[in-house]
């Protein structure tokens, strides 16, 4: 049985390899054989799945900040779908990557309409949908949409759409992160050292818009408290030249390290990071951290000016339970000051700590029970002609 997976970007990467390892565990249980070709990454790549084009690399928040990759994002697109039409695979799984996501969904009702498409992570368009048309689009040709979030599952079941909640993979891949004693022996850090966790980068226009706030804050905490080192686990090695420079230029006392991401939240006091898939892993790590994100200001003057405040919030810890739960800087509100206040109060304040951690206790609620990654494997294999016959 052929199953072709498409997604993007770091987080995608992720996800997708988390699918395919459950997905080769459920068919070797039922006796299939499965040949899985896919768009994503090393991750991927590395789990099982044959690449037709790497797209852990392609991807950007916002309508500027994206216009680098229009192109080399349609190529991929093209050779997928070009893929596709001389090879019809039996099943189609899409996971998150909206743009490219929407043209290949399309593609298929169009062309290979018997080809059932399970769409696996839906675009958070429950979140910040600027209107129905990508919705009604997504709704009309996925078969099966597999929700990670209660939100997200509801938002799609009102708008028709065929819809399963299955939980959040992560909760899966956080089972077998090392516990804080493990870990910080594991890294050489002493009881009494303060380990602040830095995420400043999964895209690169992140090292142009937060890591120089994000690192200004982290040289004044530095000032306040000696005893406290930063731990950076790269989420691309690309990044690790830029982020080094930046180390030495503000002259932090930083590690930079690469595969040892559970290492480094396990073992954090703190984090400060950037916006994203990671606030949900340091929370299930019961990590308090501080979120920041900028755009391109013309973006976000588009985005306020058409979205008019419908966004609530931007990290999916508060997504998922639509509060704030975590402190979350966005555009001018992310400054060196708001995170250095912010951060100082959560490694010094034990009520605004325990808080922190009593909300993590009620989003991972909602987060859905162990076994995620099997539960949709297990959904998606049921979609597959031979299996249904």
């Amino acid at each position: 049985m052929r199953i072709f997976i498409s997604t993007g970007e770091v987080s995608g990467d992720l996800q997708g390899s988390l699918l395919i390892t459950a997905l080769k565990r459920q068919a070797m249980a039922m006796g299939l054989e499965l040949e899985i070709l896919a768009l994503g990454g090393e991750k991927m790549s590395e789990a099982g799945a044959t690449l037709l084009g790497n797209t852990s690399s392609i991807g950007s928040m916002g309508i500027l900040e994206g216009l680098p990759y229009v192109l080399p994002t349609l190529q991929v697109q093209r050779r997928a779908i070009a893929y596709l039409k001389q090879n019809p695979p039996d099943l189609v799984v899409l996971i998150d990557y909206m743009s490219p996501n929407l043209g290949i969904g399309t593609f298929m009702q169009q062309n290979l309409p018997h080809v059932p498409v399970v769409y696996y992570i839906a675009p958070q368009e429950w979140a910040w949908s600027l209107n129905l048309r990508n919705t009604s689009r997504l709704v009309g040709f996925t078969d099966k949409l597999l929700a990670i979030f209660p939100e997200e599952a509801r938002y799609y079941r009102q708008q028709g759409a065929e819809v399963s909640w299955v939980g959040h993979p992560l909760v899966d891949r956080m089972q077998d992160a090392p516990s804080r004693e493990a870990a910080r022996a594991t890294l050489g850090i002493a009881p009494e050292q303060i380990a602040i966790a830095l995420l400043p980068a999964s895209r690169r226009q992140e090292l142009k818009y937060l890591l120089p706030i994000i690192f200004q804050a982290a040289q004044t905490i530095q000032a306040k408290l000696p005893e406290v080192h930063f731990w950076i686990p790269l989420s691309l090695e690309i990044y690790r030249q830029p982020i080094e420079e930046a180390i030495e230029r503000y002259d932090l006392r930083a590690t930079v390290l690469s595969g040892q991401q559970k290492e480094v939240f396990a073992a954090a006091d703190l984090a400060i990071s950037k916006s994203g898939t990671v606030n949900l892993e340091l929370a299930l790590l019961n990590v308090p951290q501080v979120v920041i994100y900028r755009l391109n200001p013309m973006t976000a003057w588009i985005a306020r000016k058409f979205l008019k405040g419908s966004i609530t919030f931007a990290s999916p810890p508060n997504l998922v339970v639509m509060k704030p739960i975590v402190p979350e800087f966005l555009q001018e509100e992310a400054t060196p000051e708001n995170i250095i206040q912010a951060a100082m109060e959560l490694l010094i304040n034990p009520v605004r700590r325990q808080q922190t951690l009593a909300d993590y206790q009620e989003m991972q609620r909602n987060l859905g029970e162990i076994g995620v990654c099997d539960r949709a494997a297990q959904e998606i294999l049921a979609m597959l002609p031979a299996s249904g016959e």
